[in-house]
């Protein structure tokens, strides 16, 4: 089965904890502190794997979550850094954010890699935090949790030539001869449901990837029958062959199937109009396709464009065409992305910083706080040992919290919250 599209969550691992320990040895009175940092978590990496051409592996596994960084330990022994989790996906592979639509990553190239997720640092032992004032301290902080996001990992194709055309012109038939691929081949329409691709070699040995892509019909730019799930692999290609049935078998028009599906490429992508494209003229060996062929070289008009007359059951036509496919290949850049310039300043200005926390009100009446600051510096305290909470409270108190909590009217007794975490107000 083909998957080009799936979403799915990814989660860095989260740090390890610090530790808060003494040392105790025979002979050394006063050891002091000696508690380790915890171990950064794992990330999630995408790697790039040649040997892959579909996204089959996330149909059944959904969620990636990368390993936790190991503890802090005694004798100031920092935690083990945790393995990335690095997971495998075929060239062509785009990554974005689920909620913004941001592209984090594309990968093209064999064993190319992106962190996707980063883990989370470790957090600190009691070893780092002693000071003249405070020689022994009772003080380590939590790991950090690993980011965490959904993202949707789409595949394009990375094939050097695409076949585009309306339904049941030939193109699995085509695909089938010159290639040792294996496509359903049946008449009726969209019987090819997903890409297929063939390496295809000519007679001088000259070798080339193509993919037989699922038909087109008119207003498929705005996802009408397959729409995007075809042109989505299109944008890749180096080389378009426009099959044509030029026996009209189907009672359609060659020439206005041609503008129709010219008019459907530019239209989901305008750079597609000049993407090189060579014409199959297929089906030849049919009655009546000679005549339909000459018309249409008159509708053409004086269009500069190579036609290739072929017949896939005969064979008549096909080395002189994958000649001609090879030789514009040859003449072509292996990376058709060309980076567009742009006349334009960069103006710095100055922004203020986030502010580190937020105060508002619940319908329960209790005062709430919220912000990336003072949530990121909740979750690394450790509510276990007094020291650590009263360091919590010096940290908040710096910040201006009690402050803000006052002129919003907080009083002796009201409850303040955050996170999931609830607390008294002391004036």
């Amino acid at each position: 089965m083909f998957v080009d599209q799936v979403k799915v969550f990814v989660k860095g691992g989260d740090g390890g904890n610090g530790l808060v320990a003494y040392r105790r040895e025979k002979y050394v009175p006063k050891g002091g502190p000696a508690g380790g940092d915890g171990g950064n978590g794992g990330d999630v990496v995408f790697e790039v794997d040649e040997g892959l051409n579909t996204l089959m592996d996330f149909r059944y596994q959904h969620h990636f979550k990368a390993v936790r960084g190991q503890n802090g330990m005694n004798q100031k022994q920092h935690g083990k850094n945790a393995e990335p989790l690095v997971i495998s996906v075929p060239p062509g592979t785009t990554v974005k954010n689920a909620d913004s639509d941001k592209v984090i990553a594309d990968l093209t190239e064999h064993k190319q890699r992106a962190v996707i997720a980063k883990g989370g640092r470790g957090g600190r032992g009691n070893a780092r935090f002693a000071n003249p004032r405070n020689p022994a301290p009772e003080i380590a902080e939590n790991g950090e949790p690993g980011e965490e996001l959904d993202v949707v990992v789409e595949l394009k194709l990375l094939a050097d030539v695409g076949l585009v055309g309306f339904p049941s012109v030939g193109k699995s038939t085509f695909l089938s001869v010159v290639t040792a691929a294996r496509p359903k081949i049946a008449d009726y329409h969209f019987t090819t449901l997903a890409p297929n691709l063939g390496v295809v070699e000519s007679q001088d040995h000259r070798s080339f990837v193509m993919a037989d892509l699922p038909g087109l019909i008119e207003g498929a730019h705005e996802g009408v029958g397959l729409g995007h799930q075809f042109l989505r692999h299109v944008e890749r290609t180096r080389l378009l062959l426009h099959v044509i049935d030029m026996s009209a078998m189907e009672g359609r028009d060659p020439y206005e199937d041609y503008v129709t599906i010219n008019q459907e490429l530019s239209s989901y992508d305008d750079r597609l109009k000049n993407r090189p494209q060579l014409i199959v003229a297929n089906k030849m060996d049919m009655p009546g396709a000679e005549d339909n062929l000459e018309l249409f070289k008159e509708q053409l008009g004086g269009q500069e464009v190579d036609i290739y007359p072929i017949s896939t059951v005969t064979r008549d036509g096909l080395d002189e065409l994958l000649y001609a496919v090879a030789d514009k290949l040859d003449q072509m850049p292996k990376q058709e992305e060309e980076l567009e310039e742009v006349d334009e300043r960069v103006l710095y200005k100055f922004e203020k910083e986030e502010a580190p926390f937020k105060v508002t009100r619940a319908d329960d009446g209790a005062y709430v706080l919220y912000g990336e600051k003072i949530e990121s510096l909740f979750r690394r305290t450790d509510f276990s040992r007094d020291q650590s909470i009263n360091r919590f409270a010096r940290q908040m108190r710096s910040m201006g919290v009690d402050e803000a909590l006052r002129k919003r009217g907080a009083k002796d007794g009201d409850t303040v919250r955050l996170m999931d975490y609830e607390f008294e107000f002391v004036d």
